[in-house]
C-alpha cells in the first residue's frame, strides 16, 4: 500500500495537507487513491488507517 503526503496547501490563515493514499477495494480487487485534504497533524493518522 503506498502512501504519500503532497504539497502544503497554504489558505488565509490555515494551513493545509493534501494526503492521497492507495487503497485495495474488497469487491473488485482493483486499486482506488484517497484524497483528502486535512490539517498537517492528521496527515499520519489518516495514513496508519486501512
Amino acid at each position: 500500500m503506498a502512501k504519500k503526503t503532497v504539497a502544503s496547501l497554504q489558505t488565509s490563515s490555515k494551513r493545509l495537507s493534501k494526503a492521497i493514499k492507495m487503497v485495495k477495494s474488497p469487491k473488485t480487487g482493483a486499486y482506488m487513491f484517497v484524497e483528502k485534504i486535512m490539517d498537517p497533524s492528521k496527515v499520519n493518522d489518516f495514513l496508519a488507517k486501512k
